[in-house]
């Protein structure tokens, strides 16, 4: 299983994801920059575990999807605006995110299963069974 990495798709894209790059490179503007979750990739004999930290991400703000066999993982995490007093520092990420994996050919799309706790986004893509070999008997007449 491979991470996709992200590129940039067109100019306004590229010239975006350079601007939070220099912000996050003089220490500004962190707050409002997209962010990247971690992730845990592990294999068993039936299947593959995916976990991806996504601590303060309401389950509706995320989404999975699977097509021509990349399994992606969106959403966003809200920056959650203060009535009242003065905000003196923000260092957590917010914004939208992207993750994408290239399946193996292993994967059985249909049995892809999604589950959240602590925090923690649990994807578990289960193995198709391999096709063993049959004996075919031949017949003479």
């Amino acid at each position: 299983m491979s991470i996709v990495r992200r590129v940039p798709r067109d100019f306004d894209d590229l010239f975006s994801w350079l601007g939070d790059f220099n912000r996050n490179a003089v220490g500004e503007g962190l707050g409002s920059a997209d962010w990247t979750p971690a992730v845990d990739i592990r294999e068993t004999d039936d299947d593959y575990r995916i976990d991806i930290e996504l601590p303060a991400v309401a389950a509706e703000d995320v989404k999975v999807t699977v097509k021509d066999g990349v399994l992606e993982v969106t959403g966003e995490r809200r920056f959650e605006k203060e009535t009242q007093g003065k905000v003196h520092r923000v260092e957590r990420r917010y914004g939208r995110f992207v993750r994408s994996f290239r399946l193996p050919e292993n994967v059985d799309e249909q049995r892809i299963d999604a589950s959240s706790k602590d925090g923690v986004l649990h994807l578990k893509l289960a193995k198709r069974e391999e096709v063993k070999p049959r004996s075919i008997e031949v017949r003479v007449h």
